[in-house]
């Protein structure tokens, strides 16, 4: 994996986080080079999904595994879940090399782990390649043989219920007619929210780097598109970002044009001190890990031909869980993502603590 990725470079990453362990996967025939990052398994089996992207070097591979795994510990602490966090990432662009070959390979290293760590799908990762995976391991969710197949539904149902909680803390109703919504990512999560939006009678902004994307979108929804660069300036009642992460820096959250921002993206901040620019700029900001949990819930509950009437309920009380960190936050005058990390924190000692008793 190159120079950049000695053990000293990943214990000196600013991402590194007390992480249990991290796993450098190599399989020449397939061409996969992965890393599996395993933050924190006091809870259980580190959930966590796999991307697919083309980085600019193993080292921001890395970091991006450090950062994301991290986030899934907090992210199923939220959420109640009995489970640690860790996340996958390979190498590489998912249109042009990605094989089936490949994903087996992943599943061959992900059983090696021997439950350490279980994966699904994420950015770049569609459940036929999770099924593909699964072939070589136990340990794959979201798959149809694990409960309701594709997450993506369920994520996009638990922004949804987030949204309606952030309008209703801003503006005293979760009415979402007439609401400007501007959603910055048109993959399944993105797509899912817009039609959810659309149904309850938002206005919606759209914006895609697929430009064919951006024009289905904008033709079933009657939305208006904009470049996906643009899009977190756009005047709107909420900026919904949908894609990969660090949307929310220095140069953004200056230039923001909605009074909320709530979407899907992982690690939406770039750094902590966003947190505190949001405040001054007077945005509510959902916490990323606490709105998007809905798909890692539906991974974590499902049953194989069961209902998902409780994975529903679980989903839809993501809602609940915001607006009790929105009125926190507000009560402290702190960042809502330091409360969320809070209260994780605070979940997850009051579980150990059980544990122990």
């Amino acid at each position: 994996m190159g120079p950049h990725t000695t053990t000293g470079a990943v214990f000196d990453d600013p991402a590194f986080d007390d992480h249990e362990q991290v796993v450098f996967c190599r399989d020449a025939a397939s061409g996969l080079n992965a890393v599996i990052a395993i933050h924190d398994t006091r809870l259980g089996p580190a959930l966590g999904g796999c991307r697919m992207w083309d980085y600019d070097s193993p080292a921001d591979a890395v970091t991006d595994a450090l950062r994301l795994s991290r986030g899934m510990t907090y992210k199923n602490a939220l959420a109640g879940l009995a489970l640690g966090g860790g996340k996958a990432v390979i190498l590489g662009d998912a249109r042009r090399d990605k094989t089936p070959a490949l994903m087996a390979a992943f599943g061959r290293h992900v059983e090696a782990l021997g439950g350490r760590y279980i994966t699904a799908e994420d950015v770049g990762i569609s459940t036929d390649d999770i099924e593909q995976a699964a072939r070589m391991t136990r340990h794959a969710r979201g798959t149809a043989a694990t409960g309701l197949g594709d997450p993506s539904p369920y994520t996009a149902l638990g922004v949804f219920h987030g949204i309606r909680s952030a309008l209703a803390h801003r503006f005293g109703s979760n009415d979402l007619a007439g609401r400007r919504v501007v959603v910055q990512g048109l993959g399944h999560v993105g797509s899912g929210l817009a039609k959810r939006l659309s149904a309850e009678g938002a206005e919606l902004v759209v914006a895609d780097l697929r430009a064919d994307t951006v024009r289905a979108a904008a033709e079933q929804f009657g939305a208006r598109s904009v470049d996906a660069g643009e899009a977190h300036r756009i005047e709107a009642d909420v900026f919904a970002p949908c894609a990969l992460g660090a949307v929310l820096n220095a140069t953004t959250i200056p230039e923001l044009g909605a009074p909320i921002v709530a979407g899907a993206a992982n690690n939406q901040l770039a750094t902590e001190e966003d947190g505190h620019r949001l405040i001054a700029r007077g945005v509510l900001y959902a916490p990323d890990y606490a709105i998007n949990a809905g798909g890692v819930i539906s991974i974590a509950l499902a049953t194989p031909g069961g209902s998902d009437e409780e994975v529903v309920e679980r989903v839809t009380a993501i809602g609940s869980t915001l607006s009790a960190i929105f009125a926190r936050a507000e009560r402290e005058g702190r960042p809502t993502g330091e409360i969320a990390d809070e209260m994780a924190r605070e979940r997850l000692d009051r579980a150990l603590a059980r544990k122990a008793a």
